[in-house]
């Protein structure tokens, strides 16, 4: 086991993907010598050379678009997004070419892409630098979107995104780049299914995980607030109430089996995550319970998340996302029931 932060964890699963099918290839806004805005390619370069790890223009739109045609030429590209903000020039091509390619064909072609997107607040950034776009991409067909909150599933989820013979979106919480864990750097990772499964540790695509085991409370999270629900479960944990966490993983395929189960369970759910609550994921996992596991519920499901409003400016953004306090004021008005 070696000890890793989330970006390390991420440039070593972009390595280990590299060196073992010479068909991967990195694009991106300066991640060459410099690395990345956030170093997440650092050093890359200089083992796999120009032809492997391309600097870009200013261009998501043509980022995107290149990686469509080498994709159906035999390449893997793994773009960068630089900022979360930065994607919107290139949702053209992302929804309505790369989702709709392998449906378009009857199959006949693959677009095996990865879209890096380092995404969500916390960083005291400006405008268009702190935004959660996951939903907008996660009610387009044909695209996967995934986002790892710890450091063994981001190593794992960029190899099992990359060896998908669909499109990814990986969602990267950035304000979570710097925080460390244990990583089995020599579990190889080939397939999109770990062979332990979920229950086993190994981040299994589109498998939701059980972050923490509980009895009064469910707590769906994903992303940047998964550790804050985690938090937030250890707290209430003083005063009884007993929460259980799900780290979703992917969000798109929902892995709506796990939320219910522990929703039947618990009989209580509260989602939480970064963006606006209006018609966001939360809305989506509200209504899947709802339909699937209306007469176990005492509670209404409730949401915490941002506010219907842009990102606000760093100076504000404490107001703007979801913390501590608001998730378990949330708790308490689920259990009152």
């Amino acid at each position: 086991m070696t000890t890793l932060t989330m970006a390390g964890a991420i440039n070593a699963g972009l390595r280990a993907a590299m060196e073992r099918d010479s068909t991967v290839t990195l694009m991106g806004e300066d991640i060459g010598k410099l690395g990345g805005v956030f170093r997440v390619t650092d050093g890359l370069h200089a083992d796999f050379g120009d032809d492997r790890v391309m600097d870009t223009p200013l261009a998501e739109s043509g980022i995107v678009g290149t990686a469509i045609g080498m994709a159906m030429g035999g390449y893997r590209p793994v773009l960068e997004i630089q900022f979360d903000g930065f994607i919107f020039p290139a949702y053209n091509q992302i929804t309505t070419q790369l989702a709709k390619m392998h449906y378009r064909s009857r199959g006949a072609i693959t677009l095996p892409v990865v879209i890096r997107v380092p995404y969500a607040g916390g960083i005291g950034a400006i405008e268009h630098h702190s935004e959660s776009p996951e939903a907008l991409f996660a009610h387009t067909p044909g695209l996967r979107i995934v986002t790892p909150a710890s450091p063994q599933d981001a190593y794992e989820m960029i190899q099992q995104s990359i060896a998908s013979p669909d499109p990814v979106l990986f969602f990267e919480p950035k304000a979570r780049y710097w925080d460390k864990g244990e990583v089995d750097v020599d579990r190889v990772v080939t397939q999109l299914s770990g062979a332990g499964g979920a229950a086993a540790g190994t981040a299994e695509m589109g498998r939701a995980r059980i972050a923490r085991q509980g009895r009064d409370v469910t707590l769906v999270a994903y992303g940047p607030t998964a550790k804050l629900a985690l938090q937030a479960a250890e707290l209430a944990s003083a005063d009884g109430t007993d929460i259980e966490v799900v780290d979703l993983r992917s969000i798109s395929p929902l892995d709506s089996e796990a939320v219910v189960r522990s929703a039947k369970k618990t009989g209580r759910v509260v989602v939480v995550h970064e963006a606006s609550t209006a018609f966001g994921v939360g809305a989506e996992i509200s209504a899947r319970v709802m339909e699937q596991a209306f007469f176990h519920l005492h509670a209404p499901v409730l949401r915490v998340g941002g506010f219907a409003t842009p990102y606000p400016g760093a100076t504000f953004e404490h107001e703007f996302l979801p913390n501590i306090d608001r998730v378990l004021d949330a708790v308490d008005r689920v259990m009152k029931h």
